[in-house]
């Protein structure tokens, strides 16, 4: 019987648990902090053997194969003592595609790849395929390939689970851009990150599509100095293209396989330049799997959008309060800060992971009348900002975050919490800040 051994107790590991002990695995879940307890209830439940606040070497370092969750570094000790006794370490992702009878569409990129993931499971699951959502988000992918029987997966993969896969390739593979993120993972090498987010494209082959965004420089240079074998489907809101998706006298239009779908924008429920590339990618993985126009038409209009990004959550005396917590780098800021149309109280702050705010720079100076600094270390921001806004305030929890914003702010304006950063200074993650703000607008 094969030992397999599974580090961190959260969503990917518990389900990559459930999927083993099902392929008939020996398995033990290792977590270095403490597991929570619904989760601790699920491995008992299914007579799994684990442990927590802490690893047990002699049990991690006699597996035959180990799965890393995603939120676990290569520099974590236990993981380099694995490779010098050249264990295999995966993911999730790579471990669950094994036993998937079904085809799986992934998604990756810097920014938009959670609403692109949602849209595209949308666009399917409306059009009356038999399809599961998983990834980085929602349930995770194992759990579902151990408990239900889907004919395709839309997931969410970030550049840490295509780090660990092997042989997995996704029948289409969709990368929405590349900015720098994440870059305290790669050495700070922005090109790391580039080849890591690439890994989505590995192993396709010719049957395979590989759509993308066509404006988008990171990702143009790839392609010029590297081979993938998938069929390319480019989307553009700046040039137009003979095959896939771009922009025409406001309308939408996508050409693949020799046939054409237009939608005016206006039809489209998301708004903003970068939604719009959401809905291209998204509509072109419809169309390749045949799904109706007309239903991509109507459920591209009735898509409601994704908790924590750019979601409004009240007017109160005529200040609109926005929760975009999901935005965890410069430049999911950067789209939240370009869609604004009034003048704005911006919320900023938490662990910051290598950020250049220079970018930001003509986009604060035109719209933002005050900071709000909601972080432990804030010294960058303060920095970067100080001479550019005549408000900067500081502050080290939510309530008073958002109190502080609506003495600031005046009729006719807004409150955007976006964050920029990183949220583990002071929340659990970025879903426990956004719901702390928006509990703490409602209580205003």
């Amino acid at each position: 019987m094969k030992r397999l051994v599974i580090l961190g107790g959260g969503e990917s590991g518990v389900g990559t648990a459930i999927l083993g002990k099902k392929q008939g695995y020996e398995v033990f879940l290792s977590d270095f902090g403490k597991i929570k307890n619904n989760y601790k209830e699920v491995l008992l439940l299914n007579q799994i053997k684990f442990e927590d606040g802490g690893h047990t070497e002699e049990k991690v370092l006699n597996a035959d194969i180990v799965m890393k969750s995603p939120g676990i570094p290569d520099k974590a000790d236990i993981v380099k003592k694995l490779h010098k006794k050249g264990i295999p370490v995966i993911s999730e992702i790579e471990f669950a595609s094994k036993y998937a009878k079904g085809k799986t569409i992934g998604i990756t990129g810097s920014n938009g790849k959670t609403t692109t993931t949602m849209l595209t499971h949308w666009l399917l699951k409306s059009g009356g395929l038999n399809v599961g959502l998983g990834g980085n988000i929602g349930k995770s992918f194992a759990w579902q390939v151990a408990e239900d029987n889907y004919e395709y997966y839309v997931l969410e993969l970030s550049s840490f689970q295509l780090d660990g896969i092997i042989k997995y390739a996704p029948h289409i593979a969709i990368i929405t851009n590349i900015s720098p993120d994440h870059l305290d993972r790669y050495d700070y090498k922005y090109e790391k990150y580039i080849d890591a987010k690439f890994r989505i494209t590995m192993n396709q082959t010719k049957d395979d599509y590989l759509i993308y965004d066509a404006d988008d420089e990171a990702i143009q240079n790839w392609l010029k100095n590297n081979k993938t074998k998938a069929q390319l489907i480019p989307f553009s809101i700046t040039q137009k293209l003979k095959k896939g998706a771009y922009l025409k006298d406001n309308k939408m239009e996508i050409n693949i396989n020799e046939e054409e779908f237009i939608i005016e924008t206006g039809d489209i429920s998301l708004e903003g330049k970068h939604n719009l590339k959401n809905a291209m990618a998204a509509a072109s993985v419809a169309k390749l799997m045949q799904i109706r126009k007309a239903t991509i038409r109507e459920s591209l209009a009735n898509f409601q959008g994704v908790e924590h990004r750019l979601e409004k959550v009240l007017k109160i005396g005529n200040v609109q309060y926005i929760n975009d917590s999901k935005a965890t780098n410069v430049n999911a800021t950067f789209y939240a800060l370009d869609s604004m149309t009034t003048q704005t109280v911006w919320i900023v702050g938490g662990v910051d992971k290598g950020n250049d705010y220079s970018e930001l720079m003509p986009l604060v100076r035109e719209k933002v009348k005050a900071i709000v600094c909601l972080g432990v270390d804030n010294k960058k921001i303060i920095d970067a900002f100080g001479n550019v806004v005549d408000v900067m305030v500081e502050v080290d929890n939510m309530t008073d975050a958002v109190r502080t914003s609506q003495k600031l702010a005046e009729k006719g304006e807004a409150v955007l919490l976006s964050p920029a950063c990183a949220s583990f200074d002071l929340f659990e993650n970025y879903e426990d800040r956004g719901k702390q703000f928006k509990n703490a607008v409602h209580n205003l």
